[in-house]
């Protein structure tokens, strides 16, 4: 959340966006003194805009700064790339600036209403990746208009993000569902301090702990909410914890998930869109074969709706986000601020990456827009090089790769792979009329697991994850459950084989 020292501010940026933050500060008087607009627009340099001046090219005037310790930039120009991005920080980073904010991108901002709550600090996942697609979120939302809207997983990377932006759909109520008391409380509290300060519509905020793995529970409290619509982001999804907690793993994202699709289809829920990640395509780790069932359990769900075109159940697949709590991004962050080494597990290692705000983007988009029984994939651009990506950010904090901090091996890790895939051999992604979401049909002639029962499948791994007395011995059995996933699923059961050569190959890099 932001906080300011009362000092001089500099926004970059003369356009609207950065004139209705000139126009916040004048009128709370609480912020400082914006001292001038920088801009590189030939058609404002040298005007004066809400009777403060409009300085440029940047890279020119600022060069001519002589700053205060209280000084402060705020980058607003949500429509900017992530190279016109990256050039500013540089700018300003070489001006002497050492605080410098930014509003965050246009999928976020509902037609140039920003606000200064909305600033943060900048960064390196801000300029990192790819200039994320332009969404009109109001157009985008509006399907929501009205609704009652339930976030399970509301505390975590994308849950939160999705309510942030969901503060703009018009819903009349937004459940804040999460069984982890301390993140649920900070999000209700964020979003609550952003409809104090004008943003997003005044939608009723109403946070929940509650556990998906209680299907009482969930049966109770889905007839309480009268819910419309459902995002389901919860799920354990750190890979090497799965890894040593796979009775967790499939305990709460699997039958979690039944637990909410039965609650859903019970108490008139019209709209359930589920999230899911590229490694339950040819799943090799637990985590992922969890989420491949999932999106089974949804897709199986959708076909019983009997031609009802009021109720849709959708999934929308995507790859890794920037930033999101557990992954790499915020590991090197800490390893950098330390002094190093960062790690990596392989040097080929690659992934597809979204920031946090793109892909909640599409997937509202998605939501409005999907079909019922279907799926759908974001278009993820291309992979990354894990070891670029954690070069970058070195780079970001003013430091030199393998000379102020040294990059290290550690091997792969149970669960892993050196890269992921975003759909089966017998899926075909499709081009939609929106940008960057695909549709992926399934060839049943190629599909190596259609004739997988998954209801068979829990029936077996029930008595691992619940207390059977008849069956008391199979009671958080983890070899018993990873038998019978690797009996189902060939890409799980062939990892195994590989485990050898992976421990050789971790063994080597040492």
């Amino acid at each position: 959340m932001t906080t300011f020292k009362s000092g001089r501010l500099y926004i970059i940026g003369a356009g609207f966006a950065g004139q209705t933050l000139a126009r916040e500060i004048r009128n709370k008087g609480i912020y400082g003194e914006v001292v001038a607009f920088l801009d590189d627009d030939k058609e404002k340099i040298g005007r004066r805009i809400e009777d403060i001046p409009v300085l440029g090219p940047i890279r020119d005037v600022a060069k001519l700064f002589r700053l205060h310790p209280a000084d402060e930039a705020i980058i607003a120009i949500p429509t900017a790339s992530k190279e016109y991005l990256e050039e500013i920080y540089r700018i300003l980073k070489s001006a002497g600036f050492e605080r410098i904010r930014i509003l965050p991108g246009i999928s976020q901002i509902i037609d140039g209403d920003a606000h200064l709550i909305q600033t943060r600090s900048i960064d390196a996942q801000d300029l990192l990746g790819r200039t994320p697609v332009r969404v009109n979120l109001r157009q985008s939302l509006s399907y929501l208009r009205g609704k009652r809207v339930l976030v399970t997983g509301a505390g975590g990377s994308i849950g939160s993000e999705l309510c942030r932006q969901l503060l703009s759909a018009g819903a009349s109520r937004l459940y804040l569902f999460g069984h982890g008391e301390n993140s649920i409380y900070q999000i209700d509290r964020e979003l609550r301090l952003l409809q104090e300060e004008g943003v997003g519509e005044k939608a009723i905020l109403v946070p929940i702990i509650g556990d998906l793995k209680d299907r009482d529970y969930m049966d109770w409290i889905m007839s309480q909410l009268k819910a419309d619509v459902v995002f389901n982001t919860a799920a354990y999804k750190h890979v090497p914890m799965m890894e040593e907690n796979p009775v967790a793993a499939i305990d709460n994202n699997l039958f979690g998930t039944e637990n909410l699709i039965y609650a859903s289809r019970k108490h008139g829920v019209k709209r359930f869109v589920h999230i899911t990640t590229d490694k339950a395509v040819e799943p090799v780790s637990v985590y992922g074969v969890s989420k491949y069932l999932c999106e089974g359990l949804v897709l199986d769900a959708a076909k019983k709706n009997n031609g009802n075109k009021d109720i849709s159940f959708m999934v929308v697949r995507f790859g890794n986000v920037l930033g999101s709590r557990g992954s790499i991004m915020p590991l090197f962050q800490k390893q950098i601020e330390k002094g190093g080494p960062v790690t990596i597990t392989h040097p080929d290692m690659q992934r597809w990456f979204m920031t946090i705000p793109e892909a909640c983007s599409l997937v509202l988009k998605a939501g409005g827009v999907g079909e019922n029984s279907s799926l759908y994939l974001l278009d993820m651009g291309e992979p990354v090089k894990i070891q670029e990506l954690a070069e970058q950010m070195i780079r970001f904090y003013g430091l030199i790769p393998n000379e102020d901090i040294d990059i290290q091996y550690i091997g792969l890790r149970s669960g892993e792979r050196l890269d992921e895939k975003l759909w089966w051999e017998y899926e075909i992604p499709y081009p939609t009329d929106f940008e960057r979401i695909l549709k992926v049909e399934q060839s049943e002639e190629e599909n190596v697991l259609k004739n997988i029962n998954i209801n068979c499948i829990m029936d077996e791994l029930k008595p691992i994850c619940r207390f059977d007395p008849l069956q008391p011995e199979k009671y958080r059995n983890s070899k018993l459950l990873r038998d019978i996933l690797k009996r189902y699923i060939p890409s799980y059961a062939k990892e195994g084989i590989k485990s050898k050569e992976y421990a050789e190959l971790k063994q080597a890099l040492r």
